[in-house]
């Protein structure tokens, strides 16, 4: 069966509104059918099952995710020193908190991922690909700092975006600011 790819397409955006609402218990087809505002029974047109909505959603997560090609050029300009580091993970941090619902969903599914061994399978590989992807951008960039630089300002900018969108009051705007500031003044060398 021809399938409609933009129908596919607004099937796993609901899907990814779902898992951030109401968590991965309350993905279901119906509940996706619902939130897409399609007739019931339509999800299941284009998913097997209930794993591979999972595991479409989860790539469809990284395709909002990825940065276009304006973007990526973007933030090519300018000096490649510490500054600019601080204005690209300033940048980051803003661009993924605004798709809210896509980071909600891709915490539900990492949750998932523990008692799902092929969501794991999925998940693992991409996430691994989304790191390096950065490291190597980091450095053939010229931007100052080592792989493992690179590294540990993923990981602090991915835990200050969980804070920002699950518990907003524990860092105000201004503190989560300085906290960025902090982070690649400590990690990243100077010139």
């Amino acid at each position: 069966m021809r399938q409609n790819q933009a129908r596919r397409a607004a099937l796993l955006d609901a899907a990814i509104d779902v898992l951030a609402r109401e968590g991965a218990r309350g993905l279901t087809f119906r509940a996706v059918d619902a939130q897409a505002g399609v007739p019931g029974g339509t999800a299941s047109n284009y998913f097997a099952n209930r794993d591979d909505l999972l595991t479409q959603a989860g790539v469809r997560v990284y395709e909002h995710l990825e940065p276009d090609a304006e973007t990526v050029a973007r933030s090519l300009e300018g000096a490649r020193d510490r500054e600019r580091v601080k204005q690209l993970m300033h940048e980051l941090v803003e661009r993924v908190s605004t798709y809210r619902a896509g980071y909600l969903a891709l915490l539900e599914l990492r949750l998932e991922a523990t008692r799902r061994p092929g969501l794991c399978d999925v998940l693992t590989p991409r996430i691994r690909a989304d790191v390096d992807a950065n490291i190597g951008y980091h450095l053939n960039s010229g931007l100052p700092g080592d792989a493992t630089a690179v590294t540990l300002l993923y990981l602090a900018m991915n835990w200050l975006i969980v804070e920002r969108l699950t518990l907003p009051g524990v860092f105000g705007e201004e503190q989560a600011r300085e906290l960025v500031e902090r982070a690649v003044e400590r990690l990243i060398p100077e010139g």
